[in-house]
């Protein structure tokens, strides 16, 4: 990796239809949340290698958080993996509590190892003075961030770095979130949109189109599938949240070989299906095919190129405005208000 640029635009949610099913039928045929979870315990280890991306994305996330008024006394980290966003998320919000939720248990093995040990100094404090300095494992959960195992009105904010595409059905995912923050509580997201890694599936594409050509047998691989942002702003607003705000940037990160840029593709569990690209001599061609089709997109300064489209949302939780069976919920203050208009 060398190289970072981005561009920005914004945009509002479309207004949602009730009756159009083009968001709640996101499930992906690509992915369930367990084969999910096995790609990460697996990547576990080595994720740290590409954690560079969710780090410089948490950042652009907190800088935006600099423009939202919010002292927040319960924090979620939905999806937080080997807990990159704990020390930051306890350090803006220091009066805060933040938990962790991650499906995979390997990858919150690793939370304890980012945890600093006291210093040659505190260790000389007595314990009850030296716990105050040394700073300790958050309180975390290994679930599915789709089904969380906390009560409603838990959390003040619920935060989620590059998580919510690894889910395969991410229109469950809003409202059990809207179900464990607070009224008034804000979420604030980061996924990946569907420009993502548009260099390897072009890449991908070519080799395919070879393969029919030549009425190969071998299955096409491919990447996840990734959710547009005017989609997630739908699912918002028909989850309960109000005044979402979503806007999209364009990162490019650059490499000198094909072999590094997927790897780090692999590391980040994008690319569930590479194994099939090196399974015996079938596997093997189509490896080099897919090898010298990356190497055809070199840019002239010589670098590989691979975009990230990153999507960027948070919204506020409305005031409950129906009961679960349908009812309509009138405020005092409204009554008051109509009362004194009449």
């Amino acid at each position: 990796m060398s190289e970072y640029t981005a561009e920005l635009r914004r945009a509002s949610p479309r207004t949602p239809d009730p009756m159009s099913s083009s968001y709640t039928d996101s499930a992906r045929p690509d992915a369930d949340i367990r084969r999910i979870t096995r790609i990460f315990d697996r990547r576990a280890a080595s994720f740290g290698d590409v954690a560079f991306l969710p780090r410089e994305v948490s950042l652009r996330m907190r800088e935006r958080l600099d423009y939202i008024k919010i002292a927040p006394l319960t924090v979620l980290d939905a999806g937080c993996g080997r807990g990159d966003d704990f020390g930051p998320l306890a350090e803006r919000f220091a009066q805060s509590t933040v938990f962790g939720i991650d499906a995979s248990g390997r990858m919150l093995s690793h939370v304890a190892s980012l945890i600093a040990p006291a210093s040659g100094l505190q260790r000389l404090l007595p314990g009850a003075i030296r716990e105050r300095f040394t700073a300790r494992r958050p309180p975390i959960a290994q679930a599915d961030f789709g089904a969380l195992p906390f009560a409603p009105t838990s959390f003040d904010l619920v935060w989620s770095n590059l998580a919510l595409h690894w889910h395969p059905r991410p229109h469950e995912v809003f409202p059990e979130w809207n179900r464990v923050l607070k009224t008034g509580g804000l979420l604030m997201f980061s996924t990946l949109g569907p420009d993502s890694l548009k260099e390897l599936k072009a890449a991908l594409t070519e080799i395919a189109a070879a393969e029919l050509a030549e009425k190969s047998t071998v299955d096409a691989a491919g990447v996840i599938a990734f959710t547009d942002m005017h989609d997630f702003g739908d699912m918002l607003v028909n989850s309960g949240f109000e005044v979402p705000v979503m806007d999209v940037e364009h990162l490019t990160v650059t490499y000198s070989s094909p072999e590094k840029l997927l790897a780090d593709v692999r590391r980040w569990g994008a690319f569930p299906f590479a194994a099939q690209t090196s399974q015996g001599l079938a596997g093997k061609r189509r490896q080099a095919a897919l090898h010298a089709a990356l190497e055809r997109g070199r840019r002239p300064d010589g670098t590989l190129a691979l975009t990230f489209e990153l999507v960027y949302g948070h919204a506020w939780k409305s005031l409950q405005a129906s009961t679960p069976e349908g009812h309509a919920i009138i405020r005092a203050d409204q009554i008051g208000g109509r009362r004194g208009r009449a």
